[in-house]
């Protein structure tokens, strides 16, 4: 399809549900090729989910509901769909989530208002977040937030956009995020295609730009919220949580109610990924997980759809 633009990420064109398939746009292949991929059984939806080219909490949980409601439709038997999709992401809260929406309905229908639900919730929690914004802020967020990992506005990225829009952003840092850039080649793209000013990091080049005094606040999203509001997102978040408290610089969490974990108390009990060590050497050993957790106390505010939450969290994000 070769290039694209930020303009033409519809929802449906960032994941949707075909009659034979459920539709990826290729997030590996971002931002140089704007490609689909065409998942025909709810297996190769999952193998999308693990190889990263559809992510982002709430776009995964969007494909998972797709692959579940597609599973159905070829007959395939809907609790090995159900586990085999629900194996792909285990960090995630929002796979599970929506797969145990679609399973009272699993239908097209109930999986594309899933859809539906979390753009809307992108676009709430924006709207909430833009008042953690001073005029002229200078923003940095890690990883990828965006319509791409929502499947349609965005959460930080949308945070971002809408205080953008109101005229109180002047700089978005943008940390690259090893090992698979996808702020790099994922957020400096849709910030650029949205004509915001932006800039991409390294991510060990965070600490510096901290301690002079050119970054007013951090902005990211979270796979997982424990109930008391400790935060898993793309490993490296913890890091600048807690650079952050050294430079006394907010540091916020932007996430749909989908994300909020009640079952799990707090961290401890989020399961990490750990990916393969050939995404960082193929010589050596190497260790390499796809997330880490910041602790509550780090984290300034957490916004949803619901509004603007204040520690302690136990006490102020909603139950889902």
């Amino acid at each position: 399809m070769g290039r694209g633009n930020v303009a033409s990420l519809t929802p449906d064109r960032i994941v949707r549900l075909d009659d034979d398939a459920v539709v990826v746009l290729d997030q590996r292949r971002l931002p140089e090729d704007v490609v689909e991929l065409r998942c025909a059984s709810s297996a190769a939806v999952a193998e999308a989910i693990r190889t990263l080219a559809v992510r982002g909490a709430p776009a995964i949980g969007v494909a998972a509901a797709y692959g579940l409601a597609l599973a159905v439709a070829r007959g395939e038997d809907p609790d090995i769909a159900y586990e085999t999709l629900a194996a792909s992401r285990p960090t995630a809260v929002n796979l599970r989530w929506a797969l145990d929406e679609m399973r009272a309905d699993p239908t097209p229908e109930r999986a594309r208002r899933i859809h539906e639900d979390e753009v809307e919730r992108c676009k709430q929690m924006s709207a909430h977040a833009t008042v953690l914004f001073e005029p002229s802020s200078k923003v940095l967020t890690h990883c990828n937030a965006g319509g791409l990992a929502t499947g349609g506005y965005g959460t930080a990225v949308g945070a971002i956009r809408a205080a953008w829009e109101g005229g109180l952003v002047e700089h978005v840092w943008v940390d690259e995020t090893r090992p698979l850039l996808q702020g790099a080649r994922l957020t400096a793209w849709e910030l650029e295609e949205l004509g915001i000013p932006q800039t991409v990091i390294v991510d060990s080049a965070a600490a510096s730009l901290m301690a002079l005094g050119k970054v007013d606040c951090i902005v990211t999203g979270a796979d997982r919220i424990a109930a008391n509001g400790d935060s898993a997102n793309k490993i490296g978040t913890y890091s600048l949580a807690v650079l952050a408290r050294h430079h006394a610089i907010p540091f916020y969490v932007v996430a749909p109610t989908s994300t909020l974990d009640p079952t799990t108390a707090d961290g401890s009990g989020i399961p990490i990924v750990e990916r393969s060590g050939d995404e960082i050497t193929s010589r050596f050993p190497a260790h390499n997980p796809a997330f880490d957790v910041t602790p509550a106390e780090l984290i300034a505010a957490i916004v949803t759809e619901q509004g603007v939450h204040r520690p302690p969290y136990l006490a102020s994000l909603p139950r889902p």
